[in-house]
């Protein structure tokens, strides 16, 4: 790492993992950064007091289930090894990859160095942020500062493109006052007024959105005093029934959380399980996670939480119509949720949210050219995030419409469609449970370490995968997943939940 020749005064909108992440990525090259927060520090001294007591308005998921994808995992004990200790210190959870190994694999296992590449760090999100937000507070060149509200962009519109200059903030104490920068960069998330502001001043910013077609319900839970979590068992501990996806995931000191994430279009389950009786219930249904949330070893820890009214959405600040990429605005950037918001459903928000900071952060490293930046940092978000945007919007689509039909109750298809659920079936997932090799190319992917399909496109790869396709099926028995709990019907009949309509 060369650091920048020219230190630049940055100013970063929002405290939550994006923000922290680009603090930490420009303070490496000795820039001088400040964070401006609209929620109060929090008002703890341990991870516990962290999630009963933190309020993060400006996170609106901050107790959702959360895990760190091992693109981001190797980018914390690569870079900042000891901000990763500070985590392991305060019971964050490294979960390797023969911790997620299916059963039909685990007696054959033998390790290999490159399996450490493909480890997770999973914990509750306010230990999380609450550790990663100390350790970057220390940091001598970064400064926070909290209960400040941004009222939106100072702007200068006589230069081509125009330039953000700084923002206009106010405290409870301070009024409504400029605040200049040499770069200002957007961590609002979701919700950022960033593209209004703009647009006030001439700059209109494209989006590509995509329904994500799924709602998340999820609760936390805390391990009994001597209990310990459960053996893995043959059913997986998280997994797809096409009505109702699930999750768990073993957090930080004693803790755990189930996630529960049902289609838009299962209008009844989703009333039912905003219950938190009704939400066990599920839970105890599905042999995966049965045995974590069972009343002898674990008590709730929170009360159902809901998150809806999701869409994936790539913001583009640039125009690259005529095939190059031209800046609509200099000085402005954004990293996290304001610039490109994916499906939680894939674990992927704040795993891009470091890599969006760090490749904006080299960006700025390689150039002083105020002009050149923009186009920069868009190819680079092309080549590191695109290809797995563009996979999770398939996959996606292709999820809504296998509700729909369970909604509707027909297996009408087209040939095409049948067909591939066939290979994903009948090809991949036996091939990849019956393969170590096959299981680690896979997974290289899923922890965005290369684009998800390309392990498919390796000639040996596929070549497996077409010689399970074409076994019978009796001979594969044995590397088809295990039931993971009841068909939709058996499941609304349980939690006497009123059917969606078709």
């Amino acid at each position: 790492m060369t650091p920048s020749p020219t230190p630049q005064t940055i100013l970063i909108l929002g405290a939550g993992i994006s923000g922290l992440a680009a603090a930490l990525a420009f303070a490496r090259d000795g820039h001088h950064v400040t964070i401006l927060d609209r929620d109060a520090a929090p008002p703890a001294a341990t991870p516990d007091e962290a999630f009963e007591h933190w309020v993060r308005k400006g996170v609106g998921h901050v107790r959702h289930s959360h895990a760190f994808l091992a693109v981001l995992y190797q980018m914390l004990r690569d870079h900042y090894p000891a901000l990763l200790q500070q985590l392991l210190d305060a019971g964050c959870r490294e979960l390797t990859f023969a911790d997620g190994l299916p059963a039909t694999l685990r007696n054959a296992y033998v390790p290999d160095p490159a399996d450490n590449d493909l480890t997770i760090l999973t914990s509750r999100r306010t230990t999380l942020e609450f550790i990663i937000r100390n350790y970057t507070a220390a940091q001598p060149n970064v400064t926070i500062e909290t209960q400040t509200r941004i009222r939106g962009l100072t702007v200068d519109t006589t230069t081509t493109p125009p330039t953000v200059t700084g923002v206009m903030s106010e405290t409870d104490t301070q009024p409504l006052a400029p605040r200049s920068a040499d770069i200002v960069i957007d961590a609002m998330g979701r919700t950022s007024q960033t593209p209004k502001w703009l647009a006030a001043n001439g700059i209109h910013t494209d989006e590509d959105k995509a329904p994500c077609g799924i709602l998340y319900f999820t609760r936390h839970y805390r391990l009994k005093p001597g209990c310990t979590e459960p053996d893995r068992g043959t059913v997986p501990g998280a997994g797809d029934l096409g009505y109702i996806k699930y999750g768990v995931f073993p957090a930080d000191n004693g803790c755990f959380s189930i996630t529960l994430a049902v289609p838009e279009i299962e209008t009844g389950l989703r009333m039912a399980l905003v219950n938190p009786d009704t939400f066990d219930k599920a839970c105890l249904a599905l042999p995966g996670i049965a045995d974590w949330v069972s009343p002898d070893r674990a008590v709730p820890a929170s009360k159902v939480l809901g998150m809806g009214q999701l869409e994936s959405r790539w913001r583009n600040f640039t125009d690259d119509t005529d095939g190059t990429r031209h800046a609509k605005v200099l000085g402005f950037f954004a990293v996290g949720d304001a610039a490109i918001r994916t499906n939680p459903l894939y674990g992927r928000g704040c795993s891009c949210a470091f890599v969006e900071a760090h490749a904006l952060a080299a960006t700025v490293r390689t150039t002083n050219d105020a002009t050149a930046r923009p186009g920069l940092y868009a190819t680079a978000l092309e080549a590191d995030i695109r290809p797995y945007y563009d996979n999770m919007v398939k996959q996606d689509l292709a999820s809504m419409r296998r509700a729909e039909r369970g909604v509707r109750e027909t297996s009408k298809r087209s040939f095409k469609s049948r067909m591939m659920e066939s290979f994903a079936e009948d090809a991949v997932t036996p091939a990849v449970r019956g393969s170590l090799p096959l299981l680690r190319e896979a997974m290289k992917g899923f922890h965005m370490l290369e684009p998800p399909m390309d392990w498919l496109q390796r000639p040996a790869n596929i070549m497996r995968v077409l010689l399970m396709w074409v076994r019978p099926k009796f001979t594969k028995a044995h590397l088809y997943p295990p039931k993971m709990g009841p068909d939709r019907a058996g499941m609304h009949t349980l939690l006497s939940a009123t059917p969606a309509q078709a």
